[in-house]
């Protein structure tokens, strides 16, 4: 039988109502003739409640036990899921991560997928089960521990276990029924989208659209998984939600196919940098090591030996970015007069596979932000993306007026 992958977030199995209205979507792929491989998460607001416990109970937790105890909710999911199916006479069983075995690294709380070994899963198949419901976002390490893949790992799971069973498709059930060209919170105007490449869909979660997790749409990409996006509180269709696929598989799109925003970011720049071979890495090593996640990088024309380098990072990550360059221009590898940080910034990116064919994306874009009195503080480009930074207070006003001004309202 053909296989397909369904996973339903925390919103969607969020109570025994919203587990049992998923269990009939399952079953309506089932009498489609499917083998289903059902991923859950925990019930909405359990996880957090976990975490919680584990602060409370030792705020320097041990991980190997903060991922015990906080892969647990995922397993409640499952079993009740199992239940529900059982008793609409459709034969399902749980699987914890252990079980499948889902083989992960040691990152306790941050754990990479190394394999998904499918011969117990077939093997149940084949004796008539029809559907495998799956403890998302958990696996377990070669030592023999439950590990966890850190927020938003159900999807990773998800698209993992489509490309292990060579999955027809990964359907993404969440509380929102598709991509949007933007937030629809923000703009009125915000349309669904049909179709969305995986370049594209991969640029938009990196800059902030939260609908699906980066390391999944990245997995997806790689393997050529089909990935559908849709809601579990529409009604079920054929045509709903919208499908991330090979950009082949896009007959023609619009040059831009969506503004991304991320409202948690903050500009840095040393002042006084040494101009000279090297002093990246002075910089940007002791970054990287700290844990720092740096975007946008940009170091200024050089004058007297000396330089300015601002970067960008989210605000969380501020304190340890600070912490990081002192500490090494402490110890003599790094020298600066100041370091500034600037936290009342946002993000805005436009991005779209269309702009590889088509000039003038950015100059309309610019102008655009010009026209409604916003200075643009920092600008980085790739292939199908332009991203600049703003101060905050403007970012809903540039928002709007990008949708506005790449027409994305319409369809191609």
């Amino acid at each position: 039988m053909p296989v397909l992958v369904m996973k339903f977030g925390g919103t969607s199995v969020a109570t025994l109502d919203r587990i049992k209205r998923a269990a009939k979507r399952v079953a309506l792929e089932v009498a489609k003739g499917y083998d289903v491989i059902v991923i859950v998460s925990a019930m909405s607001g359990k996880t957090n409640e976990l975490v919680g416990w584990v602060n409370e109970t030792s705020p320097l937790y041990d991980a190997r036990e903060y991922d015990a105890v906080v892969s647990s909710g995922e397993n409640v999911t499952a079993g009740l899921m199992a239940l529900t199916l059982q008793e609409m006479d459709i034969p399902a069983r749980s699987w914890q991560g252990w079980q499948v075995p889902l083989i992960t690294t040691s990152a306790h709380a941050a754990a990479r997928i190394e394999d998904i070994p499918n011969e117990n899963i077939n093997a149940k198949f084949a004796e008539g089960m029809k559907v495998a419901v799956v403890a998302g976002f958990q696996g377990i390490s070669k030592e023999g521990r439950i590990t966890t893949l850190g927020r938003g790992g159900s999807d990773t799971t998800a698209v993992a276990f489509a490309a292990a069973f060579d999955a027809e498709r990964c359907d993404i059930y969440t509380d929102v029924d598709g991509v949007y060209t933007t937030d629809p919170r923000i703009s009125e105007k915000a349309r669904k989208l049909d179709k969305i490449s995986f370049e594209e869909m991969l640029e938009l979660a990196s800059l902030g659209a939260k609908v699906l997790q980066t390391r999944s749409v990245e997995l997806a990409m790689r393997y050529k998984v089909k990935l559908r996006v849709l809601s579990s509180f529409e009604e079920p269709s054929d045509n709903a939600g919208t499908l991330v696929c090979a950009e082949e598989e896009i007959m023609e799109s619009n040059v831009v196919s969506g503004i991304a925003y991320s409202r948690d970011e903050a500009k840095m720049t040393l002042v006084s940098v040494e101009d000279r071979p090297g002093i990246a890495a002075a910089i940007f090593g002791p970054l990287s090591d700290a844990g720092v996640n740096v975007d946008m990088i940009i170091q200024n024309i050089g004058e007297d030996g000396l330089t300015d380098m601002t970067f960008s990072c989210p605000t969380d990550q501020v304190l340890r970015a600070q912490k990081a360059l002192n500490a090494t221009k402490d110890s003599g590898a790094l020298k600066f007069e100041e370091l500034i940080a600037d936290t009342n910034v946002a993000k805005i990116s436009a991005v779209g596979i269309g702009m590889r064919s088509q000039s003038g994306v950015a100059a309309k874009m610019f102008k655009t932000l010009s026209d409604e009195g916003i200075n643009i503080k920092v600008i980085a480009t790739s292939e199908i993306k332009i991203s600049v930074l703003i101060d905050r207070k403007y970012m809903e006003l540039a928002v709007q007026a990008l949708h506005d001004a790449f027409e994305l309202e319409k369809a191609s």
